[in-house]
């Protein structure tokens, strides 16, 4: 192949000094052929084909491979055939043994197949939102965790937080926790259709929202917008947010006492990426977020409550059941219709407005998640079912309340059993810490009785000493105390003068 230096002085001595492709390839030794050609070309063109090689052998075996590759676009995506399966059912079925040929052909096909993308622009104030799962060490155990991404496409400043899956209350509390961390609401935002924001979609496109994402998106008045079913490329600044995510703030696996420890970690990668350049931008993160920042909406006076609410009836053991799991309420409202609100952390129950109980939650299933104070109004009626009650079993408190019992229950019998429960239902007005003070010096007192620890219970809680009456315990010892009388400080000298 000719140099481009060869056809820069061939074609200045046909088109600037005039003169003809003969005389130029008498001068320079080539043929008129080659004369033409750099004529018609400023530079070498190279090998260009005037029509496809033939190809004898696998023409015929076309239409298979067309056909294999069809099949594999309806397949599983992990289960489709490598150029190499291709060849080889090739080989085995229909005798073929060009390896390379069949390579280069379903890497033409399958660049022919791609779906080409529009860049897109990305206008200040609007976000997509996405989960993601990972693995993490939360409290010693290892689990795998659902982590919220929120990614403003225009700046790239993202907020990530962690939960222990990826519930209503989850998506409700990670946008209000995103809006708290940027100070503001986006003007829209960009979701595929998870089944936690979208009831259904329509024939005709249109989603038939989720009662709870349609309080959210009233409460904070931003625009919800949808990608197309199965087409992750239409949020693809989220998509990359959640492998991102992954790769550099969970990776090594993060160990954390708990979620409150995983998720502050989290928060602070996302300020100090804000330091860092995404992409070609020449300005970091944090800079180009200033343009985002002062587009977004103000937050409303009074955040929404990031939970689930749904109604329940009390069992006849003072039970509710949420998600798989059942919380005690106080026995008083037995068989009566409750409101239930699951927050990611806890379970609050209601019942005609008022809140009666409030649980930690539970991810577990078929799980009891008791308070034993619940319990202690109706155990004082059945005395018998202290020992049983299910509510009770591994309640740990301090050994004066066994100690105390013991005492009770051996001056007393069955008696002593029931003013024990009367006892623990103190800790239904004052703290575990004054209550069992107050049992260590009624011990200490000799005052085994409820009145006795109530009184002084009282008086701790008032500041003031205990005024003890012990009329009511006939049975224990008796105490006179007299008016002093000169005479006795006489007994006394004679008995130190003897």
């Amino acid at each position: 192949m000719f140099v481009v230096e060869t056809y820069a002085a061939v074609r200045r001595f046909v088109f600037l000094e005039g003169h003809s492709q003969r005389e130029a390839s008498r001068v320079f030794g080539l043929s008129r052929d080659t004369v033409a050609k750099m004529c018609r070309y400023s530079a070498p063109p190279g090998y260009v084909r005037t029509r496809p090689p033939d190809k004898p052998k696998l023409g015929a075996l076309v239409p298979v491979i067309e056909a294999i590759l069809e099949a594999d676009r309806a397949g599983p995506p992990k289960q489709q055939h490598t150029a190499k399966r291709i060849f080889e059912r090739l080989r085995d079925e229909h005798g073929y043994g060009g390896y390379t040929v069949v390579k280069d052909h379903v890497r033409r096909q399958r660049a022919r197949g791609r779906e080409v993308f529009v860049p897109l622009a990305h206008p200040p104030g609007h976000a997509q939102v996405d989960f993601g799962e990972a693995e993490a060490v939360i409290g010693g155990v290892r689990q795998k965790v659902h982590f919220f991404c929120l990614d403003l496409p225009q700046s790239d400043a993202c907020f990530v937080k962690a939960y222990p899956r990826e519930t209503t209350e989850a998506f409700l509390d990670g946008h209000v926790s995103a809006f708290a961390f940027f100070g503001g609401v986006p003007r829209s935002i960009l979701y595929d259709n998870l089944k936690l924001a979208v009831a259904r979609i329509c024939g005709d496109g249109r989603r038939e929202r989720t009662r709870a994402f349609t309080g959210l998106v009233s409460h904070y008045l931003f625009q919800d917008r949808f990608g197309r079913p199965g087409k992750g490329n239409d949020k693809g600044k989220v998509e990359g947010l959640v492998k991102f995510s992954r790769s550099n703030f969970m990776t090594p696996v993060p160990m954390a006492a708990s979620y409150e420890a995983l998720n502050a970690m989290l928060a602070e990668r996302c300020r100090l990426r804000q330091s860092n350049r995404a992409g070609r931008h020449a300005e970091t993160i944090g800079a180009r977020l200033a343009a985002d920042l002062a587009a977004l909406r103000p937050l409303p006076s009074v955040a929404l409550e990031p939970c689930e609410t749904i109604s329940a009836r009390v069992s006849s053991t003072a039970l509710v059941r949420y998600r798989g799991n059942d919380y005690s309420v106080p026995i008083a409202y037995g068989f009566q219709a409750v409101l239930v609100k699951g927050f990611v952390d806890a379970v609050a129950i209601l019942c005609d407005g008022t809140p009666i109980a409030r649980h930690p939650r539970s991810y577990g299933h078929g799980e009891f998640v008791y308070d034993p104070l619940h319990y202690l109004a109706l155990l004082e009626t059945k005395p018998g079912a202290l020992d049983q009650a299910a509510a009770l079993q591994g309640w740990a408190l301090p050994p004066a309340f066994q100690h105390l019992r013991h005492l009770l229950e051996a001056r007393m019998g069955n008696r002593g059993k029931r003013e024990f429960i009367q006892v623990l239902r103190l800790l239904e007005i004052a703290a575990k810490e004054v209550v069992a003070a107050a049992v260590v010096d009624a011990i200490h007192l000799g005052a085994i009785g409820f009145d006795a620890v109530r009184q002084i219970v009282l008086a701790r809680i008032e500041r003031r000493p205990a005024r003890l009456d012990l009329t009511a315990y006939p049975y224990l010892p008796g105490t006179k105390v007299r008016m002093t009388r000169a005479a006795d400080y006489a007994a006394l000298l004679q008995e130190q003068a003897a």
